[in-house]
């Protein structure tokens, strides 16, 4: 019984047709794809497939043309990395440990040139997959915000973009593997089922459903086409936009990207709950979604009669972040873009709640060196070892505290 409530809604989608056909919103997708019925949806589980249904049907009840090799479907295979300490209710046959992922594609035809796509990926953790943040009894990671959030706005645009911006198609994807390195979209991308030379952009969702007050949202790849800075400013009376060049991140629109393929990503920042059983439906800010789904759709029509955009390569950022040996043990706060590093976490019996550092205070200084942004912190960071002790300054409400941190 413990998929009674996945069932149930597929029951429910696939009956009464002849009757009018309920509104879906994006709390109720968000809701059913983070539910414990599907234990977290790991990458080749029935919780996964599960979820590659429900989105499936979804996007049949959208009106949306089937694009996979199968149906709505796209299987891809691979083994994984072998986890002695990892217990997944993986379908193994007579020994065989490879793994069959699933994403999910329904097309929007317009009879256009060219083809918009729009994607997010639906796999998460499961029971605590490599990857998870949690210290403790085993338990189902829901991934409400990462990424059931995305999937939700991305089904949300599909009914937006109906009879609408017609001088693109749409092609709609739900990636898995996401989580295991962008397993899903990079196949799709190697394997694809439209010509990618005709695909116009790529719009990636991950991680959008936790808005805060002051409306930050970052946008990655601006740089990967000449007009899309100037269309995202064009339309934004509402965010502060942090708004980053390269087109490289550790998300889906990376595979498209690498294809020459301009791409936008957003996102609105990590939390504590990153990586964590306790990334549920009820902490998303769902009036903030529902505002970045239109945002999504202004850019979208405004891009609609400027025909295919050009390519432009970014310098990868990635490439410039320094390795270090050691952490604080905090979550940062990547929208942050005040003088510092403001800590948006702090993990259980690591050097910075040791040290009594606290979420909210903005680490301005570490060791002997000051720290003016996030690359400073990881510069800095990349040079102690385990063992080290220093000194570290946070800001905490415009005054500085001084602590001792061992790492």
């Amino acid at each position: 019984m413990k998929y009674s409530i996945a069932l149930l809604f597929l029951f429910l989608l696939n009956s009464c047709k002849q009757e009018p056909v309920k509104i879906v919103s994006i709390k109720d997708d968000v809701t059913f794809l983070s539910d414990d019925a599907l234990e977290g949806r790991q990458t080749g589980t029935d919780g996964e497939k599960a979820a590659a249904d429900y989105i499936a049907k979804r996007f049949e009840k959208l009106g949306l043309e089937a694009k996979g090799t199968n149906g709505y479907y796209q299987n891809f295979t691979f083994k994984p990395k072998t986890n002695p300490h990892q217990t997944v209710n993986y379908t193994v046959k007579d020994g065989d440990s490879t793994i069959t992922g699933t994403n999910v594609l329904g097309f929007l035809n317009n009879n256009a040139d060219h083809t918009i796509v729009i994607g997010a990926h639906f796999d998460h953790l499961g029971y605590g997959a490599e990857g998870s943040l949690h210290r403790g009894e085993k338990a189902i990671h829901n991934g409400a915000d990462d990424n059931a959030s995305g999937v939700a706005v991305m089904l949300n645009l599909a009914d937006k973009l109906k009879n609408k911006n017609t001088s693109n198609n749409y092609l709609f994807m739900a990636f898995s593997g996401e989580e295991m390195g962008l397993l899903g979209s990079n196949y799709f991308v190697k394997n694809a089922t439209i010509d990618t030379q005709k695909i116009n952009y790529m719009i990636n969702m991950d991680m959008v459903g936790r808005l805060k007050a002051d409306s930050t949202l970052a946008v990655y790849g601006v740089g990967t086409s000449p007009i899309l800075k100037q269309t995202l400013n064009a339309h934004n009376s509402t965010f502060k936009l942090i708004q980053k060049e390269s087109g490289i991140g550790p998300s889906d629109h990376t595979s498209f990207y690498n294809a020459d393929i301009p791409v936008l990503h957003f996102f609105t920042g990590q939390h504590e709950d990153y990586h964590k059983p306790t990334d549920d439906f009820d902490k998303l800010n769902y009036e903030g979604m529902t505002t970045i789904s239109n945002y999504i759709f202004e850019v979208i029509s405004d891009l609609d009669n400027n025909g295919k955009l050009p390519f432009r390569k970014t310098k990868n950022e990635s490439e410039e972040t320094p390795r270090f040996k050691v952490g604080l043990g905090v979550i940062p706060d990547y929208m942050f873009d005040g003088k510092g590093m403001r800590i948006d976490g702090i993990s259980e019996d690591k050097p910075a709640q040791k040290a009594g550092l606290q979420k909210g205070d903005i680490v301005i200084k570490l060791g002997d060196s000051t720290v003016t942004d996030m690359m400073s912190y990881m510069k800095v960071l990349a040079t102690f070892e385990a063992g080290d002790k220093t000194k570290v300054t946070v800001d905490r409400n415009g005054k500085a505290v001084e602590a001792t941190i061992q790492f």
